[in-house]
């Protein structure tokens, strides 16, 4: 029985692996080549408060809107109005008018870091994410250098009210 068992340990083979080598020496390269490799960003967005207005508040305190129209951008107090109205077309938005609007505005409430954003339907993806990028902060030349500021990091997004038109306003008082 001795020799049965050393007969069958003799006629053990090797295993030929030299192929799968061959095919993992070319296919890791490849898969590291094209491989993406893609960064992922994220935006934290708030969304206003449902008790915000609810609340009695002893001194006013600035709530900026940006509301996001085909025709313009409306920089707004949600208590005082309009602040300041910036005309646009389809092919153009004066971006250089519109930051250095935004950094007076911050200039002059430096606590300020909340902004709401409402947007009309029509206003398109790319559209909204230029102008969260331009509100979160902005590139300020000053002497020889340049300089980005934090303007509003806290960005809150709705939906723009309708606009009331001349006529709107005369059918209702009546």
């Amino acid at each position: 029985m001795k020799k049965r068992g050393l007969k069958h340990l003799q006629e053990a083979e090797e295993l030929n692996i030299t192929a799968f080598l061959n095919l993992m020496v070319i296919l890791v390269p490849f898969l590291l080549i094209t491989a993406v490799f893609s960064r992922m960003t994220v935006l934290e967005l708030n969304l206003p408060a449902l008790d915000a207005k609810a609340k009695p508040q002893e001194k006013v305190k600035l709530q900026l809107e940006l509301v996001l129209r085909d025709q313009s951008f409306d920089i707004q107090d949600a208590n005082l109005g309009v602040i300041k109205k910036f005309a646009r077309t389809k092919g153009e938005t004066r971006w250089d008018l519109f930051t250095d609007s935004l950094v007076e505005i911050k200039s002059r409430f430096p606590e300020e870091d909340s902004i709401t954003l409402l947007l009309e339907p029509s206003i398109d993806y790319k559209t909204m994410i230029k102008v969260m990028d331009r509100v979160r902060s902005a590139d300020v030349v000053s002497a020889l250098s340049v300089e980005t500021v934090i303007l509003f990091p806290n960005i809150s997004i709705g939906d723009a009210p309708p606009v009331v038109t001349d006529s709107q306003t005369e059918s209702g008082q009546k």
